[in-house]
């Protein structure tokens, strides 16, 4: 049996187990795993060993428990209402100032928890009811908490980001640094079509009525220094790591000591808060680092049968395929998986065939995964079985139908496709950050 069927049949089998309902990490490791044994005996026990142990000494691997630590401490002590408050009271006045005002937060949330299921539980629970009673069209305020938790997984710190850089075997800070200006540049691009939108139809954000805007300069101030506490603890965090006075790992415990501090000098911080806090933490983190090593030991593997070189002779020398052609395959490849699997599987699945296949072709590692979080996010909100869909679908009030939440998508699936054109058109959109950072 050739290498190229062996690697054929190992692909099939995790994907059919993926779709018998098997947890991602079982199905990719039990196939990593049996195939090892069976092609290298009972030495291929060491491929598996060694990820862990690759893994296990992977120092940058600490930052996760420690971002996700310091989200869900902003989460649980209810920082992040103040920051829509604050958003409320500020952006009011203006036409569609409200789902402004929740991109903001979106934006702000993703830069403290890194992941796009926090920011879309804040928006669901915190934004999307005000908006909705303030009399914005039900249709497109759910398109804008979609599309602002999308932030989640691109603005650092994001999560998944550390997922890709320990499959890649790229840093983290450098992926995390070409996140920020495309991050941003999603939100600019977003808070743009909505102000278009509500000036051409004003019933769709009406602005507050004059008697709510008449709050005291005095109250607005200190409804900003209550809002502006996470972008003190995320500078508290990133100005050292920029600056190069600290290390990744020494920043995000900076991030996490900063929040804690700040809970419990708000009188925040109750058992209940640091119980929930911990225990979310470990689990989410237990969960990423199965799903890094069942990756790891599957990709071992796939390298050692020279599947991706076959794959990379396949589509340049046989096919004639020019490499623009074949990336762009490949992300549509995201989009059609995205339908029915979250980020992390996606990844996972396809990371031993792309990653070696991208970096074949000639293409940046770096600039690709955020081509990747981008794209992965689109996938997420397209229809019919987009991830994103069913979890506002779960946590929407009850006079939004899927109908309704499937409508809404489509104006900022559109924007996003925009934005990741144009970083793929302009790679220094999201390479000249970390560029400078590292080249200092």
């Amino acid at each position: 049996m050739s290498y190229e069927v062996i690697a054929i049949l190992m692909f099939s089998s995790m994907m059919l187990m993926l779709m018998t309902g098997q947890r991602v990490f079982g199905a990719i490791g039990a196939v990593g795993a049996i195939a090892a044994m069976a092609l290298w005996g009972t030495g291929g026990f060491n491929i598996p060993f060694s990820s862990a142990m690759k893994l296990m000494k992977w120092y940058p691997l600490l930052t996760l428990p420690m971002f996700i630590f310091m989200g869900y401490i902003l989460s649980e002590s209810k920082i992040a209402d103040d920051l829509y408050k604050m958003f409320h009271v500020w952006m009011g006045p203006i036409r569609g100032g409200l789902a402004i005002g929740t991109i903001g937060l979106m934006v702000l949330v993703s830069a403290m928890n890194g992941l796009s299921v926090a920011g879309m539980a804040i928006g669901a629970t915190i934004a999307l009811p005000e908006l909705l009673r303030r009399g914005y069209d039900k249709r497109m305020v759910t398109g804008v908490v979609q599309a602002g938790s999308s932030l989640g997984i691109l603005v650092p710190p994001s999560v998944v980001l550390v997922l890709y850089a320990m499959i890649a075997r790229q840093p983290v800070g450098q992926l995390w640094l070409a996140g920020v200006f495309p991050g941003l540049m999603m939100a600019a691009m977003f808070i743009l079509y909505i102000v278009i939108r509500c000036r051409l139809q004003p019933e769709l954000g009406p602005a507050l009525p004059h008697d709510e805007r008449n709050i005291p300069l005095s109250e607005k101030l200190r409804l900003l220094r209550a809002g502006l506490l996470p972008i003190v603890i995320f500078a508290a965090m990133m100005v050292p790591f920029v600056n190069g006075w600290t290390s990744l790992v020494e920043s995000s415990a900076i991030g996490a000591m900063t929040a804690f501090v700040a809970a419990m000098a708000k009188g925040r911080m109750s058992r209940a808060v640091l119980e929930v806090s911990v225990r979310q933490t470990l689990a989410i983190s237990c969960m990423f680092m199965w799903i890094i090593l069942a990756a790891l030991s599957f990709g071992a593997v796939f390298d050692g049968l020279g599947a991706v070189r076959a794959i990379d002779n396949l589509f340049t020398d046989q096919l004639g395929l020019d490499p623009w052609m074949i990336l762009v395959l490949m992300q549509l490849s995201f989009l059609l998986m995205g339908t029915f699997l979250d980020d992390t599987a996606m990844l996972v699945i396809v990371a031993p065939l792309y990653v070696p296949l991208v970096h074949a072709l000639g293409f940046d590692l770096v600039w690709y995964g955020v081509l990747y979080t981008i794209t992965t996010q689109i996938a997420y909100m397209t229809p019919p079985f987009g991830y994103n869909l069913f979890l506002m679908r779960a946590m929407a009030p009850p006079e939004i139908s899927l109908r309704d939440i499937y409508g809404s998508i489509f104006p900022f699936v559109c924007v996003m496709l925009m934005a990741l054109v144009l970083i793929m058109a302009f790679p220094e959109i999201a390479l000249w950050l970390p560029d400078y950072v590292y080249g200092k």
